[in-house]
């Protein structure tokens, strides 16, 4: 994949925002020298970016995150060095925003920098096996709301339609309508289809672009 200098991932709870950005945080390394990865998630309990701490840190990636990340304390709260995303022109970063238009109150505190310099993309995770998001129409309805809450427009779709352990190649072929649906209401380009690791090589030839996925290890 070819990245911005920001790259920011969104979508409804549970969408797996952050699986892919822990993937695409390893992916950017492999191009870019100075990575980080931010995760904006503005409640306690859906931090999970922090999980591949120790990841990160055997891959020089920086981790930007809240002090509170992965702890027992449920306070709102933003990463201190929040502004070095917008501030540090020589860091490429993969942002994780928290679920819906609640996490993409965080975002907007850096939307006039972010348009300002122009070097971002802003995608949308979708998956159709979520409760909310079945369908195209309720899926951009969660699209123009985060949009509102962020004021950042979205630039592409990720389809990330999957049943956790129970997925499987034609799970993943059959949401490949849905996530067109969701691109024509949209009228945005379909950027990446996600599939685990281990259906990569059964789906490789079927579907494209295709981005493999690498799942997070449960933290102990």
């Amino acid at each position: 994949m070819q990245y911005k200098r920001l790259t920011i991932l969104c979508g409804h709870y549970g969408s797996g925002k952050t699986n892919i950005a822990v993937n695409m945080a390893l992916d950017l390394k492999t191009q870019r020298e100075n990575v980080a990865i931010a995760d904006l998630d503005i409640v306690n309990p859906y931090f999970r970016s922090k999980d591949s701490e120790d990841e990160f840190k055997e891959h020089g990636i920086r981790l930007i995150c809240s002090e509170f990340a992965s702890s027992n304390v449920d306070l709102p709260s933003m990463p201190a060095d929040l502004y070095s995303i917008t501030d540090d022109k020589s860091l490429s970063v993969i942002m994780d925003i928290g679920g819906d238009d609640r996490g993409a109150y965080a975002l907007g505190r850096l939307r006039d920098a972010i348009m300002n310099e122009n070097d971002y993309e802003m995608l949308m995770v979708v998956n159709k096996f979520r409760p909310l998001t079945p369908d195209a129409p309720s899926t951009i309805e969660v699209m123009r709301e985060i949009e509102a809450a962020c004021g950042i427009p979205f630039t592409g779709i990720i389809n990330n339609s999957n049943l956790a352990g129970e997925t499987d190649a034609s799970a993943v072929l059959s949401s490949a309508e849905y996530a067109r649906e969701v691109c024509a209401l949209s009228g945005l380009p379909l950027v990446l289809t996600t599939v685990e690791d281990r259906l990569y090589d059964e789906l490789k030839d079927q579907i494209s672009p295709l981005f493999r996925l690498k799942l997070q290890a449960k933290p102990v």
